[in-house]
């Protein structure tokens, strides 16, 4: 399946791209924002893209190789301010997080990321990374699924999933762990396992805890007057932006305290509510389906 880019447009007329500056895709993915951000750069202005995963980087040296001022990294966006460093650039003027998975990734079924598809239970952005699902799914305690099935998947029958998981190791592959939800999870709304391989994914991914990291590397590296956009597809990203970019847009002063001249916040919001895909978009691709995008600006 072609990977379709999710809110491209609200996004790339969010980050008001100026022709001749620097700016940062921080989730390269398929390429759909970088190609975006690229047709409105000038020869001075210059794009980098972030993406651990290595078929997404070939695949976008492919598909932009036309544009001579993009430089693709190989690497997670915990590491944004480090890399960036490394290639002489401590300042940027806009930043794009699209937090989704590539439909490539989801449907390559070697990956194992789908719950749709039987193969290898992996789910590794990055291939080189040693942690893989099929490691979570054998390795780890009762308590420790449980934990995860709780924290990352919001699963409500974490107990007994991961209870059936420890009677039935070992496990590994995608239709085994599909088996134990079915049998559980067969009166809940939507697909008995999506929960589960939702938990499994971030957790080896470790993506909630390098996404606090991200945004706030991408702030401190923003200029004055630069704005981020960050989509996110499930509530546990997005309660994590939206609190961050509360915190960084709010002065932490007592209500009781008169002070004449108010500290500025770091940030200013560009979008108090989240943009959300059009009827359209969500007829045309159905995986943008649970998209909201928030932008912020630096002061």
């Amino acid at each position: 399946m072609e990977h379709i880019t999710v809110l491209k447009g609200e996004t790339i007329d969010s980050l008001e791209v100026k022709k001749n500056k620097i700016y940062v895709d921080a989730t390269l993915g398929g390429g759909g924002h970088s190609e975006e951000i690229l047709k409105r750069l000038s020869n001075s202005g210059h794009l980098y893209a972030f993406d651990q995963d290595i078929y997404a980087i070939n695949e976008s040296k492919k598909r932009l190789a036309h544009f001579k001022n993009f430089t693709p990294i190989q690497a997670n966006f915990k590491d944004l301010e480090e890399e960036l460093i490394k290639r002489g650039v401590s300042k940027i003027d806009g930043i794009v997080f699209d937090l989704g998975l590539s439909s490539f990734q989801i449907d390559d079924k070697e990956r194992g990321f789908s719950y749709l598809m039987d193969n290898d239970l992996d789910m590794r952005m990055d291939q080189s990374a040693l942690l893989s699902a099929k490691d979570i799914v054998n390795d780890y305690s009762y308590e420790e699924l449980v934990s995860i099935f709780f924290a990352y998947g919001e699963e409500k029958n974490a107990r007994s999933i991961a209870k059936e998981i420890i009677k039935r190791r070992p496990i590994t592959r995608t239709s085994e762990l599909v088996e134990i939800t079915d049998k559980i999870n067969y009166n809940t709304k939507g697909h008995s396992a999506k929960r589960v391989f939702q938990a499994l994914r971030i957790e080896v991914n470790k993506e909630l805890d390098v996404l606090k990291k991200a945004l706030e590397d991408g702030v401190k590296m923003l200029n004055k007057g630069g704005r981020m956009a960050v989509i996110t597809f499930h509530s546990l990203e997005d309660k994590i932006v939206k609190h961050f970019f509360k915190k960084e847009s709010e002065t932490n002063v007592p209500k009781n305290l008169m002070i004449i001249d108010l500290p500025v916040p770091n940030l200013r919001k560009i979008t108090n509510k989240p943009i959300l895909p059009s009827e359209e978009e969500i007829n045309a691709n159905s995986r943008s389906r649970s998209a909201k995008l928030r932008v912020v600006e630096k002061n």
